[in-house]
């Protein structure tokens, strides 16, 4: 491993975010990667040792020397037992999952415990920590969630291994960069839409059996549609009036277009494109997917879906 340049070892972001390129894992804790500060009771505890000192040494009292030596001794103690609560430990990424945008993305992380030293108030965290304890020679899989804002890649970023055994007086802890990434897929639409009327889905639409409890989309209303099937929140939200359509085993193709997609922006028009596709595949129908440079024939299924809903999260990334 080449040496870290002076200038890169004591920067200031290295405390806090680890090294600048992403670490290679697994990643056992060391000396040259765990970090020790005093928190705000070990800087309080200090400043005790400091006054039975004064007392002591304007006072000429033995008892209060001997109190402050023994605080002062108990206080550095600390500091070898905190640092030993992280050094050993091997830690390594696990597999992170695919979410839409405004759900939290799940990031997987192996610890392992090879010594025979229990180890007890650990945190894990990116943003918000995880509380555990690894007994002697044993393992703990963590899966840390951090909130996603927008479709794409979203890196794992610094995740900070710490912890404050056993009085609380210092903090150690480890910032560890990943090379974890989740795909975020767009945040389907709220509002349903019925599904676009392609020259298939009008050819094929006579093949679907109507009359089942499976719901199958919506469309626009007709005279002699049934008023329990209206769709009154669309109505209500000045959208049109439109009508469900229920059936049973269906053998209809449809074709779901980026071209036929509503919305003003790019980003609306692939978040009712995601709606389509969610709703097609919960309804079990058998359904194309077109978007500017990428087209699948129509099928279903969780590897088909997948497929959509990833061309979705990448387009014109």
């Amino acid at each position: 491993m080449n040496p870290l340049p002076l200038k890169e070892r004591f920067g200031l972001d290295r405390f806090f975010l680890g090294e600048r390129r992403s670490d290679c894992l697994p990643l056992t804790l060391n000396q040259r990667r765990i970090f020790i500060l005093p928190t705000q009771r070990g800087l309080g505890f200090s400043l005790l040792i400091l006054l039975l000192a004064l007392i002591a040494f304007v006072y000429n009292n033995n008892l209060a020397y001997m109190l402050a030596f023994l605080l002062g001794s108990i206080f550095f103690i600390t500091i070898l037992h905190t640092y030993k609560s992280l050094a050993g430990l091997t830690v390594q990424e696990g597999q992170a999952t695919a979410v839409f945008a405004g759900e939290a993305a799940g990031f997987g992380v192996h610890i392992d415990n090879p010594t025979a030293v229990e180890r007890q108030h650990l945190r894990i965290r990116i943003k918000n920590g995880e509380h555990f304890m690894l007994k002697a020679y044993s393992k703990a899989h963590i899966i840390l969630y951090d909130l996603t804002q927008k479709r794409g890649w979203y890196p794992a970023g610094t995740v900070t291994v710490s912890s404050t055994y056993p009085l609380g007086l210092f903090r150690a802890w480890s910032p560890i960069r990943f090379n974890a990434k989740a795909l975020v897929y767009p945040k389907p639409a709220n509002q349903e839409i019925p599904f676009p009327e392609t020259g298939s889905t009008k050819n094929q639409k006579g093949q679907f059996k109507k009359g089942g409890d499976e719901f199958y989309g919506l469309q626009s209303y007709q005279a002699g549609d049934p008023i329990k099937h209206l769709h009154w929140k669309a109505y209500a939200k000045g959208l049109g009036l439109f009508s469900k359509q229920y059936g049973g085993e269906s053998s209809a193709e449809i074709w779901l277009d980026y071209g036929h997609s509503p919305g003003q922006s790019l980003e609306e028009r692939l978040s009712y494109l995601c709606r389509w596709v969610v709703d097609a595949e919960q309804a079990g129908l058998s359904y194309g997917f077109i978007i500017p440079g990428f087209r699948l024939e129509p099928s279903n299924g969780p590897a088909h879906y997948r497929k959509c809903l990833e061309a979705l999260a990448l387009f014109n990334l």
